[in-house]
């Protein structure tokens, strides 16, 4: 059985955390921020979590990581 390949979009979006959550970036913060607030912007920095529902498909595509 060949090894799986690893989606290298996903690897490059996702990490890993120590209990084995997959962490990822918030959307809506590259470009249009005069209109957001401060506080908009400073939440969006905060690391988000994948869902529970999508965690096991997101895992599917990198499964060395």
């Amino acid at each position: 059985m060949p090894k799986m390949k690893t989606k290298r979009s996903a690897a490059k979006r996702f990490k890993v955390t120590g209990t084995g959550k997959l962490k990822r970036s918030k959307a809506y913060k590259s470009h249009i921020l005069t209109k957001k607030s401060a506080k908009t912007k400073r939440n969006l920095r905060k690391a988000g979590y994948v869902s529970e529902a999508q965690e096991k498909v997101m895992k599917k595509l990198i499964p060395y990581v």
